[in-house]
């Protein structure tokens, strides 16, 4: 199985530098894991898009979107889950 290249958006970047600090490298480890296995256990699609998911990390989520044709996974979103899916 080939490995997925990780992209992140500039905001979502800026979002997980506004994250608490023992949070960062739960978040980090899990993204990467993402590389290897786009679609981990607890994966949820996103209702209203057929490519947009997200992964749950205690009470922080990542949302982010799989193009199979290229390999790529681009993270959108990073947050506490009372505001990542405003």
């Amino acid at each position: 199985m080939a490995s997925y290249r990780i992209e992140w958006k500039p905001s979502a970047a800026k979002e997980l530098k506004r994250l608490p600090r023992e949070v960062i490298p739960r978040m980090i480890a899990a993204v990467e894991a993402l590389a290897s296995n786009a679609f981990p256990q607890g994966v949820v699609r996103l209702k209203g898009s057929q490519h947009t998911y997200r992964i749950r990390i205690g009470d922080y989520r990542v949302v982010y979107t799989v193009e199979d044709d290229v390999l790529r996974i681009e993270i959108i979103r990073v947050g506490h889950r009372r505001d990542v899916y405003r």
